[in-house]
């Protein structure tokens, strides 16, 4: 799938608060809700074999969660089975979408029709950050660490690809479902970054007043 043209037009959706999939980026998942083991099943029989992300918001007046308007899609490439039929899979991002509405059928689990237009560069080999001070960024990222008490490998963390390195910690790390919504929305890799710089500054301010308090 290279093409926007190539993805369809309703996707199944997996709406996981605080899951963030990103495009060329690998989200592992663990699955045994018997209408997500139906998704799955359906997923399987399809060509493209996508997966919808979305983060689920609470809407005043519902008891069922709506969706925020922009989630990622992922293909299927990792796939095995438990003895006890729970599934442990790999989605691996593709593009992003926006929803445009969710379809009422008879699955047991959500599908929404989807537009894929504004999102073409989600296709593309991978972003580079060309302001990126990787220096600087790890210096921050661990005075972070320190102050959640979180190791790291650090060769690995230089070593890595810009696109790897971001997109990967923006995954990881322990962040709202609002920030991770923000994460994903971000237009470029460099405002994905500034981002979660941005994020981890206000955690660490965040600990040191409770320190204080």
């Amino acid at each position: 799938m290279k093409r926007m043209t190539d993805l369809p037009g309703t996707i199944p959706i997996f709406p996981l608060p605080g899951a963030l999939l990103l495009p060329r980026a690998r989200l592992p998942l663990h699955i045994f809700e018997p209408r997500y083991l139906a998704m799955l099943d359906d997923c399987m029989k399809t060509d493209t074999r996508l997966i919808g992300m979305v983060q689920p918001v609470s809407v005043p007046g519902r008891s069922d969660k709506g969706l925020q308007r922009i989630g990622c899609a992922g293909r299927l490439t990792q796939f095995s089975e438990t003895e006890d039929g729970r599934y442990m899979i790999t989605l691996s991002g593709m593009s992003r979408f926006r929803v445009l509405n969710e379809i009422d059928g008879f699955t047991p689990y959500r599908r929404c029709a989807v537009a894929w237009d504004g999102f073409e560069r989600d296709l593309d080999p991978a972003e580079h950050d060309r302001s990126f001070d990787r220096e600087w960024f790890l210096r921050r990222l661990d005075r972070y660490f320190t102050s959640r008490d979180l190791s790291a490998d650090w060769d690995t963390l230089r070593d890595a690809d810009d696109e790897l390195l971001i997109n990967s910690l923006s995954m990881l790390l322990d962040f709202s479902p609002e920030d991770k919504q923000a994460l994903l929305e971000a237009p470029s890799l460099s405002t994905r970054r500034e981002t979660l710089v941005t994020l981890m500054e206000y955690a660490m301010r965040g600990g040191e007043e409770d320190r204080m308090q």
